[in-house]
Order: structure tokens, then sequence, then C-alpha cells
């Protein structure tokens, strides 16, 4: 069998992928100084007008610019690679850093550099905004005792409270069949329909003019890349890229005014939606949804009339992935080791079936996958829905792209999905419509409101040496949760697990908090172009976060659950069945961190307990005990749009942690499954680094026992295989058969790294070599060479499969 070679064929696009690849990651000031302006101008306007005002003076002020060879135009910032400051959301953690660094470049990763001519402005600016921000609003309210808990790490809400929420595909179907002309009259017919008599009426009339002065700002934002298209075409010589500023022009004064009647129209008019979402506001995860689907017949019908060609479709596709490449978020240090990597999720969405059970690939779901294959960049996260019935040619070409060694694309299994979305009262043609967000999480397109999944980490390894622990932090000192004992005051393995539910009820209801308190003051910084494309926001009068969404259910996000297991296996079996160990031994060999000889050989006894990932039902069942614990409470709790207007309300769960693994096994001592202090966790669903020793099947056998379909915040699963595992036609089948398998076990989602452990060491050593070395971090990818160094070494240390 002859390996496929992916190699772009456009010299245009290789010129824009190493223009945005070879920038250095920057920071620009424009946005900060519009909506400050804004904001300053506007104090007394409603929070909606206010927003848009806001909006529309940053989209008619900050520059634009067409690259030469640009085929799709529009940016975020005043130059690529370059991010946006968001002050609404925090600003005292940009103060600090720029006082204790000079600036945001001297992080172990993810550094920024910030222009020194812009250093006293944005000073300047963040003193307007202190005591404004959503942070400052959140932390004034926040109960001692969460602020605890968070410090000590058992969960961290930073994200929910520094940040606006993404995790969200709006309703780009809408904007192709009606153009922003279309959502403007919607909103329009509403006001012309209002009793301002009526109870909440005044508050329904700033809410639909500010949805249409924000959709009138984008379409006047559209045409200023018109105006300068048509400028760089009269002064250009070349006759080519004179049609082509031309034609540029052209578009962009139509859409996204106006439906699109072709391929190249659709896909810009998309561009600007889903551009202008993350200019007005910086939560990430903002998605493409099913591209391959509501694009195609823009492509069918130019490809069939002559009026394109399927090599100049792909070209407008890789313009596109060069542009989501190009966009880039500044997260605040003590958040930015929840996602390593410069990661924006943007999560681009093919395959799968429809509400008749009829699989909808097409051709361009393969020209979209080849597109992707051939750009090898971290941006978009590709995603390919796959089922009982999928194609065997859509199975075979995806494992192909797998093979090449760059992360993508993730694969997502419709036979668990689907029936998960119906068990939470989705209808039965939305369900099927479904689309991923970010990494793993799901929802329906248009119709879902935000952070599907993103709500607040919950440390489930901290959870559990807290509770070995009475309730105190051996870091901090802090007492959070006294009063269950410590592990050697328990005389049953039962008496513990009492002990744990507890606790896991305590953290629980804590991580709730923070979410009521960071989704309570978010509504004060509505996005208005995202409501505006997410149904029934204009029916109801009511942003996504008010409750105007068909759909809004959440959940947080669990980190560790390989290591509880683990650590629940060692404790069970040595502690209270065997008596090998006595609780006081473990407890001071944990506190050592397994310091000497008596040390070693505790953690040797541990290390040979029985591992998660291996299909051994002993310590499988005690992943799935645990992990019941935190849905049986989670069940108890409603998000803040409960009552409001959605279907919904709720929270389920999601193993979904991206990188936190790492920050939070740094805050966590050694524990009873023998890992070291300050080790990172196990990430996502996947077995603990190093333990699963019974190959890929072994791993799916373990995560299938969990109780997936109540699990639709997604669950995330990582396999690492050497490259000469896939190498030759008899090694390539047996792992499109383990694909099979994956989808006929009714696991969630599986990803990969094809790559050796001797490459990644030597990427560490030599960086300058190894700048196009993609890996799978958690549910997304990014540049190995980005990473920080305790992030480059957890890849490294996950197991090597074998079949």
């Amino acid at each position: 069998m002859k390996d496929k070679v992916y190699e772009i064929q456009s010299s245009r696009v290789e010129r824009l992928r190493e223009s945005v690849l070879s920038k250095t990651p920057g920071v620009c000031i424009e946005r900060a100084r519009y909506i400050t302006e804004a904001y300053e101008e506007n104090e007394a306007a409603p929070i909606y007008l206010k927003r848009a005002k806001a909006v529309e003076k940053t989209l008619e002020s900050m520059s634009i610019y067409i690259k030469d060879g640009e085929l799709v135009v529009g940016n975020q910032a005043s130059d690529e690679r370059t991010a946006p400051i968001f002050p609404e959301y925090a600003v005292e953690w940009m103060e600090n850093e720029i006082e204790a660094e000079g600036n945001f470049d001297k992080r172990a990763g993810d550094n920024f550099h910030l222009p020194k001519e812009h250093i006293d402005e944005l000073l300047e600016l963040v003193q307007y905004w202190k005591g404004k921000t959503l942070h400052a609003k959140c932390y004034e309210l926040l109960p001692e005792e969460v602020k605890k808990a968070s410090k000590a790490k058992v969960i961290h809400g930073e994200g929910n409270m520094t940040s606006g929420d993404g995790h969200i595909v709006p309703d780009f179907e809408k904007v192709l069949n009606r153009g922003l002309e279309g959502v403007i009259e919607e909103a329009k017919i509403e006001l012309e329909n209002l009793n301002l008599g009526e109870l909440d009426a005044i508050r329904k009339k700033a809410f639909w003019e500010g949805v249409i002065l924000t959709n009138e700002s984008i379409i006047k934002f559209a045409k200023r890349y018109s105006q300068l298209a048509k400028k760089q075409a009269e002064e250009v010589d070349d006759l080519t890229r004179k049609e082509e500023l031309i034609k540029i022009a052209e578009i962009c004064d139509r859409v996204p005014a106006k439906a699109p009647r072709n391929f190249y129209e659709a896909v810009q008019a998309i561009w600007f939606i889903h551009l202008v979402i993350q200019i007005e506001s910086n939560g990430h995860s903002a998605s493409l949804g099913r591209v391959d689907q509501y694009l195609y017949p823009f492509y069918k019908k130019d490809i069939e009339q002559g009026a394109i060609t399927k090599d100049f479709a792909k070209e407008l596709l890789e313009c596109l992935w060069v542009k989501l490449f190009s966009i880039i978020k500044l997260r605040p240090t003590s958040h930015a080791g929840y996602g390593a990597g410069y990661p924006t999720y943007q999560n681009v969405t093919i395959g799968g079936q429809n509400a008749q059970g009829k699989d909808e690939t097409n051709e361009l779901t393969y020209l979209i996958l080849e597109s992707v294959a051939e750009m090898k960049l971290t941006q978009p996260n590709l995603s390919v829905r796959v089922h009982a019935n999928s194609p065997e040619r859509l199975l075979r070409e995806a494992a192909q792209v797998i093979k090449t060694g760059y992360g993508m694309p993730a694969l997502h299994n419709d036979e668990i999905i689907i029936p998960s979305l119906l068990d939470k009262g989705v209808s039965y043609e939305d369900a099927y419509g479904y689309t991923m967000v970010g990494c793993v999480e799901v929802a329906v397109p248009g119709k879902w409101g935000y952070r599907c999944t993103g709500m607040t980490f919950t440390n489930l390894i901290k959870a559990l040496e807290l509770t070995l622990n009475d309730g105190v932090d051996p870091r901090t000192g802090y007492e959070l949760f006294r009063g269950q004992g410590r592990l050697q005051d328990f005389q049953s393995f039962e008496d513990f697990w009492k002990a744990w539910e507890a606790h896991i009820a305590y953290y629980t209801k804590l991580s709730v908090v923070v979410d009521h308190i960071a989704d309570a003051q978010l509504e004060e910084f509505p996005d208005m172009l995202c409501s505006s494309l997410v149904n029934d926001c204009i029916k109801r009068g009511k942003t996504a976060k008010e409750g105007g969404a068909v759909y809004d259910m959440v959940s947080g996000l669990q980190v560790g659950i390989a290591n509880v297991a683990n650590s629940m296996a060692a404790i069970k079996k040595y502690i209270f069945e065997e008596k090998s160990l006595k609780a006081e031994e473990l407890m001071e060999a944990l506190a050592n961190n397994f310091a000497g000889d008596k040390g070693k050989f505790i953690q040797k006894i541990l290390l040979d307990a029985p591992k998660y990932g291996n299909g051994h039902d002993y310590v499988d069942q005690l992943a799935v005990d645990a992990y019941k614990t935190y849905m049986n409470e989670i069940n108890n709790y409603k998000n803040t749009r409960y009552g409001r207007g959605p279907i919904g309300g709720n929270y389920y769960m999601s193993t979904s942690g991206i990188s936190s693994n790492v920050p939070m096994g740094t805050v966590t001592g050694a524990t009873p499954d023998g890992r070291e202090a300050e080790k990172p966790t196990a990430e996502g669903a996947s077995p603990t680094q190093g333990t699963d020793m019974k190959g890929p099947t072994g791993v799916l056998n373990s995560v299938t026992k969990f109780p997936t379909i109540m699990m639709t915040g997604g669950q995330l699963l990582n396999q690492k295989f050497p490259p000469e595992l896939l190498e030759g036609e008899d090694r390539f089948d047996r792992f499109v058969s383990f694909i099979k398998a994956f989808i006929n076990l009714k696991a969630w989602h599986v990803q990969f790294n094809i790559v050796s452990g001797e490459t990644l060491r030597a990427a560490q050593q030599n960086p300058e070599e190894y700048r196009d070395l993609i890996v799978r971090v958690a549910g997304y990818c990014a540049q190995f060479v980005t990473l920080d160094k305790k992030t480059q070494d957890d890849i490294i240390s996950r197991t090597e499969q074998k079949f």
C-alpha cells in the first residue's frame, strides 16, 4: 500500500502559511483603546446598546489589511497571530505581569510581545477598568470558602471570570440563507410588534436595537475591506492580482449583508461572522460546525456549473484555515497552563449522518480532510463524525491523515453521542445534526447556549488528597472541609468511601457557586452578534446568557479520574483487604514524597496495584463508582438559565480537561497510585501515563465502562502510537480495525499522536528544527516546541501503544 502524500499544491497558500507560522505572537491594544472610548462615551446606555456601540466603534476604527495573495480577508487585530486585549473581563493580571516582567514574553510557555511604545497606553487603559471588570465583580461575590478552595486548586474557575464565554457554534446557515440583512429584519419585526406597555418591553427594545446596530456594524466592517480591495486593485500592476482584488471587493460589498450566491462568497461570509464573534468576545472554542454540510450546496452547484474547480475550492479552504490559525488569545498566566500551546479550539466537523440514518459524507468532506492534512496547522481543530455505516473510504482516508502524525483528525462516535443527546431531551432532528465544539464537547449548531463544556474545573485527585487529610491541604495548610477524618481513622473502605462522597459533594457545590457568580456577572457583558445568531434569542428578546437559546446544558471539567481510580484500588487492596500496608505507613510515604528506602518500597507496591486502562474490572469499577459520585452530586444543580426559556438548564459531566492535568498535578502532593508530588495527573479519560499495558483495546475496554451516555459534556481519550505501528498494509488495516472497534464499543472520542518519544526528545533539544511538529495535547493540537517543558514531558511520558 502506497501512502498518500499531503503537500500544499498552491504557492500562494504556501506563502501565506509560512507568513503566519513565522510570526512571533504579539499583542494589539487597538480593541482595548476603542472599547474603552465607547464605554466612556456611553456610560448611561443600556448594556445591550453600550456593548453594540463598543463593537461598532471597534469595527469602524481598528486597522484592517489585505495581505498580498490573500483570497479570504478579515483580521482580528493589527497583524496576524496578534492578540487583541479584552479589558472588560480582567485587567489586574496585565498590570501585575507588566510590572513584574516588563511584558508578556517572559513566560515558561505561550509568550506574547507587546510593543514597548504601547505599554504606557495599556497601563493607562487598565486604570479605567479597575473595579468594573468581570473578574472584579466576580471576586467581590466569592465566598471565602470558595477563594480558599480555588487557591488550593481543588477547583479552578479562573477562565470563567477572566474571559468571555465562547464554546459555541452560531447559526451559520441563517447567514448563508438570509444574510445579516435578514437577521436585522427579524429584529426590526420584533420591534415593530412590541407593546412598550408590556412587562420587560423596555429591556427587550434595547436588546433588539443592540442586535440591529451590531449587525449593521458588521456589514460596514465588510465594506471597509471592499473599499480597501478596490484601492489596492487600482495600485497593483500584476493583472492576476488586480482581478483577485476586484473580486474580493465585489464579494465583501455583498456578504455577509446578503445571502452568498456561490462557494467563494459563502466561505468569506462565514469567516466574517466567525471573526467578529472573536472580536466581540475572547471566549475561546468558537467553532464553525458542520462545514461540509452547509457549504456543500454551494460547492456542488459551482462544480456542476463549471464556475469553480476543485483545486480552487481547496485553495479557498486553505486560505480559510490560515485565517483560523491567525486568531490567537492572550490568557492570564494563572490560566495559561490550563490551555498550553496557544490553543483557540476552533472546531470544524465533517461526516456524520442525518435523522434518517443516512450517511452524509460528500465530496466536500474529503476535500476538507485533504486540505487540513496539507496545511498541518493547529487550526482548525478537525473532527470526523463516525458511525456504524460510515463509508470505508472515509475511515481509511481519516486513518491516512492520522498516520501522517500531526494529531488530526479526532474521531467522534455517533453511536453514543446521538443517544446521549436524545437522553437529555434534544429533538431527534437536532440530535442527528449535532456538531463538535472546541475539543470533545457537542452542541446543536445555532440552538445551544454557551459553554456546553467549559465551566469550573474540579481537581478530583486533589479532592482525594484532601479526603486523606481530613480536608486539610498539605501544600497550603488551608482547612477546607474538616470532620470526616484522616485515612488512619477509617475502619473500613466503605467508611473511607463515605468520606470521599462527602468531600466530592462539598467541592462540587463550591464549583457551582463559582459558575453561578460568573454567569450572573457575564450577563452585564452581552455578546450581541452571537446572540443574534443563536435561536431563539431574537424571538425571546434575550441574549444567550439570559436564556435565549433553545438548549442550555453545561459541564465543568473533571480532572484526574484515572489517578483517583488507581489510588482507590491501592487503598482498598493493601490497606483494607490484604492489610499488607498500614494507613500510617502510606500517609508518611506520601508526606515524604516516597523519599528513602522505605518510601521507594511503598511506591513500588502502589505502582504494582491494578491500574485503570487495562480492562481490569477491580480498578475500572472503582473509576466508574468514583465518577458516579460526582455525577450524582452535579445532577442536583441547575445553571442560571434554568426556568428562563431553554430546554435543560442542567449540568452533565465531561473529562475534557484540556492541558489542566499539568498545573493540577503541580499543586497536588504524592498520591496512593504511586504518582510523585507535583507530577501531572492523567489527562481526560485516558489512563495514567505508562500504566496501560494491555494495548489500545484494553484501554477501550476500560473507558467504555463509564456511564458514557450521561457524559454529554464529552469524554477525552488520547492514544500515542509509534509510527512503525501503522507501517505496511497489514498494520494499517489493523489500525482501521481498531477505529471500527472504537465505533462498535460506543466510546465517545479518540485521537492519536503518531510520533515516537525519540522524536519528541529531539525536538526538546533542538526546537528550531521541529517548528512544524504538531502534537495532540488534549482535545486540541499544538506546535510541540511552543509548549512549556512540563507539558512536553507529560506528552513524552504517555504510553506508546502496541497491538
